[in-house]
């Protein structure tokens, strides 16, 4: 460990005054240039931290899993893994409390910043107490930067007009390149370079995919570093948007998983964990916990959508082995580039467990964050009309795999994604690898740590004291420990001794080898709202008690037999939940599940936009597919024109109003699974015109009819309803269009053309709520 460097308690260090002295003259003048001291040790390591996003222990190879994970298995073989280190359960607590050493309620992020509220607790806003390690180490004189999914901006704070201070360049990093939202297209995504929006560098038909990218921004971003920054020491955040959902990847690497998943989900995890036994990963006394009686066996899928179900994990499979591939072409470059000795390498396999948000297997993602319920054979066929199961992983579809394979993923334990409760949700591999300084050891270390331990072992093996003020705010203390002593020596003491969990209501207490936990009002694989939600309160909850060190997977429930003990638990968790901002439990359902409508959107009514404005995030949009309103646009119009007027969203969920050889068209993309579209009769003369979209709610409930009326200098000219709307949003990171659409088309009938600009021009675009 190195030794603690001075004066780092108050951050950023005061400037050094020049030691000249000046004359009237030169003659009369001593010139003497400041010296900078080094902060920093001569052998002060570079830092690399991978973030895979929703991947349960139950997939790498490296563990007992079935996909091939050659890099995290280099990692492991090469330096030392950690089988008992844990996420929040959700992305976005886990990042935030990953990038500052805190726990996530204490610096507002016990939600996702899109559905954060004015609870302290879920305030979905890093505070500027809570300095990153980025911010720190940029101080001692990191370079630093930052790839991939950042998913820690307040919402509202997302345009290209800023405000830039809780953007990934405000809170530390000297560069970004990646995306703001908590997920994105792999193949056609809205991508941010620093604080300037920026287009893929090229199609997918070109073989653009974002994994992809992002490794190769990585390496040149580190070969830059050689060339300009030789004596600096970096910090690099690479964080993939896998294998968050939409599950897209080029046919081939699906193809390399073809007949692997045959025998289904529960088949699956049997082997995996006795694999994972085999490998030493989970002990020979781990118990196989066994499935929720709320997901279904694999032998109770009906036979024709077993193909369906089969073909979304080899399409899963194929994006997980594709970015452990992208983490391998960094770490070679490290190598390639002198740096791989002295680098302490973080990969860390999912921000929480495996994601069953795709509940029974979808081609459309984000129908279950809108509540819209569907069945399987509903996206067959739909996927059938748009070519079949080879469609699946390609940029005409937002797949997800059923949520069996994310609980099969989430081998040996209960639960998977945003179930804080339980282990699914919240254990995570940690490899470690730093070739000058630690010794392999291919027998995981067991220590009980959690993700805000990250940052005070960084600060300890850099010999850096954690400052008690930056920028002149006062900071808050570590909530961290560092388990730096245990990378060298796994008899060394390391590991947290109490740690809380909690999100959205599932919740847990870990203290000296003994867990607690009640899974709360939800379960994310369970499609629509729960029985009782309404009336929910946490004293309803049933509490189950585990003791970890006997009972590895939380198999054995001991509340009956310990009732003093899980009281105690209980006692526990309350103390940490009112220190810590939790309080109230359950706050982050107070936008999702009670107040949809207090989440976060613009507080206009009225908008007026040029024709070339572009960009947009839906959050930050007018909300024209499930709000009352009228678009209004002044445009010329040339004969026969064709081209976008306006678009919001993607080919996965959106709206559109076009021009198609001079006939207006209105098409409302519900998710791909239903399309509305509306067209003009007649043609539209050329000159110029008023056109007006007139939107209204047939029956005013969320996800209600809307009737559409078009019309063109006052005069109606085409009219429709839409069956079923949008209740929140269309999309996570797409965006709205004036005069084009970029990104990912919105109707299939302009895809090929994409972005299918529009051939006039467009003065001014008005949108009014009414």
């Amino acid at each position: 460990m190195a030794p603690v460097l001075p004066n780092g308690g108050v951050l950023p260090f005061p400037p050094v005054p020049s030691a000249s002295i000046a004359g009237r003259t030169l003659q009369e003048s001593t010139y003497q240039p400041r010296t900078v001291p080094k902060r920093l040790h001569d052998d002060t390591p570079n830092i690399v931290i991978v973030l895979i996003d929703d991947a349960g222990p139950g997939l790498p190879s490296a563990l007992g899993g079935e996909v091939t994970t050659s890099t995290l298995d280099r990692v492991c073989a090469e330096g030392v893994s950690y089988n008992r280190f844990h996420t929040t359960a959700m992305c976005s607590p886990t990042r935030a409390s990953l990038l500052t050493g805190r726990n996530h309620h204490e610096i507002g992020n016990g939600q996702i910043a899109e559905l954060a509220n004015d609870w302290d607790g879920y305030a979905g806003k890093i505070p500027r107490s809570s300095a990153t390690v980025a911010e720190v180490l940029k101080q001692y004189g990191y370079a630093t930067s930052a790839f991939g999914k950042w998913h820690n901006t307040p919402a509202e704070e997302t345009t290209a007009a800023g405000p830039f201070e809780n953007w990934p360049t405000g809170l530390g990093f000297e560069y970004f390149y990646g995306f703001l939202a908590g997920e994105a297209s792999q193949y056609e995504p809205n991508l941010v370079r620093n604080t300037t929006v920026v287009a893929p560098p090229k199609t997918a038909e070109e073989g653009y995919h974002l994994s992809e990218d992002l490794a190769d921004d990585a390496i040149s971003w580190l070969r830059r570093h050689k060339a300009f920054n030789a004596d600096k020491p970096f910090f690099m955040y690479w964080a993939s948007g896998c294998l968050h959902g939409p599950h897209h990847i080029m046919k081939e690497w699906a193809d390399k998983y073809a007949g692997k998943f045959d025998d289904g989900w529960d088949a699956y995890r049997q082997r995996v964990f006795e694999r994972a036994k085999d490998k030493g990963w989970i002990p020979q006394d781990c118990e196989l916990t066994e499935r929720d009686e709320t997901l279904p066996a694999w032998d109770d899928i009906p036979e024709d959508e077993k193909p369906f179900q089969r073909r979304l994990m080899e399409v899963a499979a194929g994006y997980a082995e594709h970015v452990d591939v992208q983490v391998g072409r960094i770490t070679d470059e490290l190598d390639a580039l002198g740096y791989g000795d002295n680098t302490l390498l973080l990969y860390i396999w999912g921000d929480n467990g495996s994601s069953g948000e795709g509940q029974n297997g979808t081609i459309s993602e984000l129908l279950a964050q809108n509540g819209i319920p569907t069945t399987v054979r509903q996206h067959i066929d739909a996927l059938e009309e748009l070519g079949g199961l080879d469609v699946l992983g390609s940029p005409l579809v937002d797949n997800q795999y059923h949520a069996g394979w994310a609980w099969a993923g989430s081998t040996p334990y209960k639960g998977m994604k945003l179930l804080a409760s339980h282990l699914g949700g919240t254990r995570n591999p940690l490899a470690v690898r730093w070739p000058a300084k630690i010794a392999a050891d291919t027998v995981p270390r067991e220590n009980f740590l959690h993700c805000n331990d990250i940052v005070p072992t960084i600060y300890e093996l850099v010999g850096i004291e954690p400052p008690r003020s930056v920028y002149g705010e006062p900071q808050m203390p570590l909530a961290g420990a560092s388990f730096a002593r245990t990378l060298v020596d796994r008899n060394a003491p390391g590991g947290k001794k109490t740690q809380y969990f909690e999100i959205m209501g599932s919740r847990a207490i870990y203290h000296d080898g003994w867990i607690a936990s009640a899974r709360g009002p939800r379960l994310p694989w369970v499609p629509g709202q729960p029985p009782g939600i309404a009336t929910w309160t946490p004293d309803l909850d049933v509490w189950e008690l585990y003791n970890l060190d006997e009972d590895w997977s939380q198999a054995n429930d001991l509340a009956e037999q310990q009732p003093e003990k899980l009281a105690q638990m209980r006692e526990m968790f309350a103390i940490e939940a009112a220190r810590n901002a939790v309080l109230p439990i359950g706050g982050g359902l107070w936008v999702p599940v009670y107040h949809p409508e207090l989440r976060i959107a613009p507080p206009f009514r009225e908008w007026q936009f040029s024709g070339d404005m572009i960009r947009m995030p839906e959050f930050c949009a007018p909300a024209l597919g499930n709000k009352n309103n009228v678009v209004t646009i002044d445009a010329e119009v040339p004969e026969n024109a064709s081209g976008v007027l306006y678009a919001l969203g993607s080919g996965a969920g959106g709206l559109t109003c076009y021009l198609e050889d001079g006939h207006i068209r209105y098409e409302y993309n519900l998710f791909i699974l239903q399309r509305t579209k509306i067209q003009s009769e007649s043609v539209i003369a050329p000159g110029r015109h008023t056109i007006t979209v007139t939107t209204r709610y047939a029956e005013p409930r969320p996800g209600g009819p809307l009737d559409i009326t078009v019309a063109v200098d006052g005069e109606t000219v085409a009219t429709g309803q839409v069956p079923i709307s949008a209740p929140l949003l269309f999309t996570a990171n797409d965006c709205l269009d004036i005069g084009t659409c970029l990104g990912s088309p919105v109707s299939m009938d302009y895809r090929e053309r994409a972005p299918f600009p529009f051939e006039g021009h467009i003065h001014n675009v008005h949108v009014a709520y009414t």
